[in-house]
């Protein structure tokens, strides 16, 4: 049976921490053949505590916290590939909820020889209690808010330019080198580029599934986006191919909100234009959010669904756009 070492970057995740541990103590795959390599960015808040809780109640868990000062997550990648003794890597986040049979599909696929990183799809769930939660977990399932990348609905196995997480063999690492930590988001989307670029593939197998929480509120949400934009615009000074239409269109729609808005004191077209344009959108949005709110019998998607859209397309645009404009 092969060794598999599950790599986990960690940062403040007393809430989900404990549920990716559960979660990774019930796999089908022997339980001593899996590490556990937690590399956490020096938490501040019960994340070690909860670990420790976990270890004490389960001492035949091989589980180890690797210190990642640097608190980023190509770095705790980085730091938790170091520490690893398996022949397969499995990483996963500390709000991650794998499948109980997560471990073994992703080593049966590559034994298989499917791809030289293999995954699957995600369900999103709330990360907190509320409608503004739900919202946000809507908007983050929904094509219209984050675009069709299919590990978000596929519904059969495909190659793909990327998958969350991912499973890979040790060795490819010594082929194609470490996460980059120049990239503190978007490490994983580059490291898939690399895999491409050196003639390898990369699976998705809807049978692999994880839950994935989203963020709890929309300051939250917006932070992480802004996240996601800036360091989207430094993967495409490196990697202009991997631009997709669906990522284009964020930025592109700020733009066009920015010239309208400073032609708009000018010119009466402009300020028409504006209008129809914040208009039809804010009618795209409701009319998705009343589809969601019926399908999932919840009254406050009706609204809730377009503010998290609107805050993901936004934050998104305008952080992308002021990546590219930046030479540092």
């Amino acid at each position: 049976m092969p060794r598999v070492s599950v790599i986990v970057p960690c940062y403040n995740e007393q809430a989900t921490i404990r549920l990716l541990l559960e979660a990774l103590r019930s796999q089908s795959h022997p339980a001593d053949e899996i590490e556990i390599l937690i590399a956490d960015g020096m938490s501040e808040d019960r994340t070690r505590d909860e670990i420790d809780a976990f270890i004490q109640k389960n001492p035949s868990m091989n589980v180890r916290i690797i210190d990642n000062p640097a608190r980023n997550i190509p770095a705790a990648l980085n730091r938790a590939l170091g520490a690893a003794t398996g022949d397969f890597v499995v990483r996963l986040d500390a709000h991650t909820v794998p499948a109980p049979d997560y471990v073994a599909r992703c080593i049966q696929a590559l034994e298989a020889g499917k791809g030289e990183n293999v995954g699957g799809v995600w369900e999103i769930a709330p990360g907190g209690r509320g409608w503004i939660a739900r919202s946000i977990a809507a908007a983050a399932a929904h094509p219209l808010a984050v675009g069709d990348a299919r590990y978000r609905h596929a519904s059969r196995p495909s190659y793909v330019e990327t998958v969350p997480f991912g499973a890979f063999r040790r060795s490819l690492v010594d082929k194609i080198g470490l996460f980059d930590e120049g990239l503190l988001t978007n490490e994983d989307y580059e490291f898939n580029a690399r895999i491409l670029a050196g003639g390898g593939r990369i699976w998705l197998d809807p049978a692999i599934r994880s839950r994935y929480f989203a963020r709890p509120t929309l300051r939250d949400l917006a932070t992480q986006y802004r996240r996601y934009g800036f360091w989207k615009g430094r993967m495409l000074r490196r990697y202009p191919a991997t631009l997709r239409w669906r990522q284009a269109l964020p930025p592109l729609f700020v733009l066009g909100l920015l010239l309208l808005g400073v032609l708009a004191p000018l010119f009466a077209p402009a300020r028409l234009l504006l209008a129809v344009v914040l208009m039809v959108y804010a009618g795209v949005l409701l009319a998705a959010g009343l589809g969601v709110a019926w399908r999932r019998s919840d009254l406050a998607l009706v609204f809730g669904f377009p503010l998290a859209a609107a805050t993901m397309h936004l934050n998104w645009g305008v952080a992308l756009l002021w990546s590219l404009t930046r030479w540092k």
